[in-house]
């Protein structure tokens, strides 16, 4: 049986390894000014058509290759960041693995010309789908630019599965921002379609933050930093009032380079733990600084995840750090113990002549008040002898139910201020809002139980509304109800 296995040719392992590394034109824009950073560049242009799916072009005014180094930087696994193993655990670049700049050659037009200072010439190459085309010296200023032309021209799979220019450009955007606040001190400019998209120059982070995410930021920005042994945490957040319902503006930034991480993303939300409204994500842009040797970012193709390996400690320090910076900034609640609180000053304590004392000269405790218990018959016998007092007013003042016997003569100050007979002598006393019942009333009169009013369609005639009347001419009627004195005449429809 003859052998099968066989070694894949060059063009058509860099298309496989393009598929992980190159997956949309945000890939492409984000190798390329990775590239730029780790170039040494002050200064990098980014120039996009048609959502990168036309051109993706860089421009730095970086170190620069030689003619060698540019031919060179097209194979797979070609790098100038590490020589050894060692080198893995002290990586402090953007890119380590060498496979960029091949595998985006495999899926596109690749333009690239790069001059080092000093040179009188640069070199021109020009790269389609793994097959150097032309290598020839040209004159270019100073630095590398990387022009990617018609992506995934011969992968028409791969380009029917992208998106629409909107949404590819919102990828861009994003790969953009977070290079461009990972490093503030170099300028950088976005055009897109021939028009200027962002122009910003080299400035604090402060500064680049409001110029990317707008002046709405600059009220909100709140300074955090914390120095341990171990890492060290600076950045900004933002204020508790100023959160959003979108999770898109929280970058988390280890050794200069943007990683997703939902530990650390739950270290922040725990420390703003009861000062956020429901739903709600704050904004933060934090950094952190520790040996590369306690990390491992040769995790993911895309390079975005980590992994720590105290985890906890990292989390730690950023909760507390965070915590810290809404405590000195007075972005959380506190007790203000220099206020003017109005508390009622203490009473002294009355003291009398005799009883009992503490020493010769202490001042004497008042003696202890006899326990009152609640008795129900002598309240039903205080109410019933008030009633009783009713029989002395006069026989057409008072109310016919009033009981005929006299009160005692300890109860006539109650009843001259408490039973005084109606205002108005009826044949029954009324009870309403401007005249108030005498208390024989209280103990006779009984209340009507209250009944839900139910619905009926149509309405009968005294449920239906009515206009008001004058004030003379006889009480108010509302949805068939009347209002006034006499609303609850006996007899009377409710």
């Amino acid at each position: 049986m003859p052998d099968i296995i066989q070694l894949l040719p060059e063009y058509l392992a860099n298309q496989i390894a393009a598929g992980e590394v190159v997956q949309r034109p945000a890939s492409v824009v984000k190798e390329l000014l990775e590239n730029a950073v780790d170039a040494g560049a002050t200064s990098v242009q980014l120039i996009v058509k048609e959502a990168g799916k036309q051109l993706v072009q860089v421009v730095d005014n970086g170190s620069g290759m030689s003619a060698t180094d540019a031919r060179m930087s097209l194979e797979r696994h070609a790098t100038s960041k590490i020589r050894s193993t060692e080198d893995l655990f002290r990586i402090r670049t953007l890119g380590f693995r060498g496979e960029a700049l091949a595998s985006i050659a495999a899926v596109a037009q690749v333009e690239i010309r790069t001059k080092q200072p000093g040179q009188d010439t640069g070199t021109l190459l020009l790269v389609e789908g793994s097959q150097v085309t032309s290598q020839t010296p040209t004159a270019c200023p100073d630095g590398t630019s990387i022009a990617v032309k018609n992506l995934f021209f011969n992968v028409p799979a791969r380009r029917n599965f992208l998106k629409s220019n909107a949404v590819e450009m919102r990828h861009i955007l994003d790969e953009f921002q977070h290079l461009a606040l990972a490093n503030p001190h170099i300028a950088f400019s976005l055009y897109q379609n021939d028009l200027e998209v962002f122009n910003l120059p080299a400035a604090k982070l402060s500064q680049r933050i409001v110029a990317l995410l707008g002046n709405t930021y600059k009220e909100q920005l709140a300074g955090c930093e914390e120095v341990t042994p171990f890492i060290t945490v600076k950045g900004y957040i933002g204020k508790p009032e100023s959160s959003k319902k979108s999770r898109g503006d929280q970058f988390f930034f280890v050794n200069n380079r943007f990683i997703r991480s939902a530990y650390l993303n739950h270290a922040v939300l725990s420390a703003y733990e009861g000062l956020l409204a429901r739903d709600t994500h704050p904004f933060y842009v934090l950094f952190l600084e520790l040996d590369p040797k306690a990390i491992d970012i040769n995790v993911h193709p895309t390079k975005t995840e980590i992994k720590f390996e105290d985890e906890k400690t990292v989390y730690a320090v950023v909760r507390a750090a965070v915590r810290q910076a809404l405590g000195l900034h007075s972005l959380t609640p506190s007790l203000d113990f220099e206020g003017d609180v109005n508390f009622a000053p203490i009473r002294p304590l009355r003291t009398s002549t005799g009883g009992n004392s503490f020493g010769s000269g202490g001042a004497a405790l008042p003696a202890p008040a006899r326990a009152v218990e609640f008795n129900p018959d002598a309240l039903a016998a205080s109410v019933a002898a008030a009633a009783r007092g009713l029989s002395a007013a006069p026989k057409s003042a008072r109310c016919p139910r009033g009981p005929p016997s006299r009160p005692a003569a300890s109860w006539r100050p109650f009843i001259a201020s408490w039973a005084s007979p109606c205002a108005r002598p009826k044949p029954k006393c009324r009870p309403s809002r401007q005249l108030p019942r005498c208390l024989s009333c209280l103990l006779h009169t009984r209340s009507r139980p209250k009944t839900r009013a139910r619905s009926r369609w149509p309405p009968r005639p005294w449920q239906r509304p009515q206009p008001a009347r004058h004030a003379g001419a006889g009480p108010l009627r509302a949805a068939g109800r009347e209002v006034g004195p006499d609303a609850h005449r006996p007899g009377g429809r409710p």
